[in-house]
């Protein structure tokens, strides 16, 4: 293996452009291969990065030298491409979701289990400094139990493609909870070494969407919309998760709502709280020489996240650390999804087996 590791990335879409410049941020990569199924943008991203393999097809990308891959494509295509990168030989960086439900998943970790390469998740939130710094204070035991957590990410008009491949449940899986609450969940878990939920009870909701032609915005991320597409997915969903006796997590996440925005994760614990990612900086809430004190960290927060995750991607494909989001921790974030959808449909609480 070169010096630089040699990068090939499938799906040069928004996350596939961030992928090739954290790469590219790094000094330690190579980006040998593009590939996408658009021309236009192959060639443009290829000019730009002065990368002269460009490929339609992704296999012809994993016939050559790449040593690892960046997986970028749409949620349907997930398990498709990681698994046959995984089988050429290839380190695999797999976007979030991990797939569009847990039982592909599940065949995605068979593939890893199997394969010279390693499998890492691209959980970026986790990265990010604040988080980082969360992640050491929970360690150092500063919140001390942590028994409740609230995810919460409201989006007031933020529905993303309408009438493309995100609004489509056959090519996303679902909504606004496979899009965001994710990663809301992954963090949440990490947080908390809460690897474990036992039980759901939720209900989704599709207020907005589906009458695509009426829904009033502003902007639309991978817009305009196509209004000759298809919105069968959620555009809100509210829930509670129990993580057997140890502790619960309440969530509300939503693409549309008639409400304020809002985006935090607050953990509670019996030592402190936190609130991360909301309007005011990383506030720790504890007690101090006999008094309620609230705690802002002082730290870094200028590092970009997905420059450290793929640096961190890059030494786990050296063997220097082990990956930092792992498939196994995919595979429980999706079984809770698949639990929460079917709970919504059934009217009643789902367990989890994990």
């Amino acid at each position: 293996m070169s010096a630089k590791l040699k990068i090939g990335i499938v799906g040069m879409g928004t996350i596939g452009t961030v992928h090739s410049d954290a790469y590219v941020g790094t000094g330690e990569a190579e980006i040998v291969g593009l590939c996408d199924l658009i021309p236009e943008k192959l060639q443009r991203h290829g000019a730009r990065l002065g990368v002269a393999n460009l490929y339609k097809d992704y296999r012809k990308l994993l016939a050559g030298d790449a040593d690892a891959i960046s997986v970028c494509v749409p949620n349907a295509v997930h398990k498709e491409v990681a698994i046959a990168a995984l089988k050429a030989g290839k380190h695999v960086l797999l976007e979030k979701p991990m797939s569009l439900n847990a039982r592909q998943s599940a065949d995605i970790n068979a593939a890893a289990r199997k394969a010279k390469g390693i499998l890492q998740m691209g959980m970026v939130n986790r990265q990010k400094p604040d988080a980082q710094m969360l992640r050491q204070c929970v360690q150092k035991g500063m919140l001390g139990d942590i028994y409740h957590i609230r995810a919460v990410l409201i989006r007031r008009r933020g529905i993303p493609g309408m009438g493309g491949w995100f609004t489509t449940k056959s090519q996303s899986g679902g909504g606004p909870m496979i899009d965001l609450g994710v990663h809301w969940f992954d963090l949440a878990m990490w947080l908390g070494d809460l690897w474990k939920p036992t039980a759901v009870s939720a209900k989704t909701y599709a207020k907005f969407g589906p009458d695509m032609k009426n829904y009033k915005f502003v902007n639309m991320w991978a817009g305009p919309p196509n209004y000759k597409g298809k919105f069968d997915v959620e555009d809100y969903s509210t829930g509670f998760v129990r993580f057997g006796n140890k502790a619960t997590m309440s969530f509300e996440i939503s693409w549309a709502a008639n409400a304020e925005e809002e985006s935090y994760l607050e953990l509670l614990g019996d030592k402190g709280g936190a609130r991360l990612f909301g309007e005011k900086p990383l506030t720790i809430f504890t007690e101090h020489a006999g008094q309620l004190a609230n705690i802002r960290p002082q730290f870094d927060s200028k590092d970009d996240a997905f420059l450290v995750e793929v640096r961190k991607f890059l030494a786990a494909c050296r063997g220097e650390i082990k990956p930092v989001a792992t498939g196994a921790q995919g595979e429980i974030v999706s079984k809770l999804l698949d639990a929460i959808y079917a709970s919504s449909a059934a009217g009643k609480e789902v367990k989890i087996k994990v």
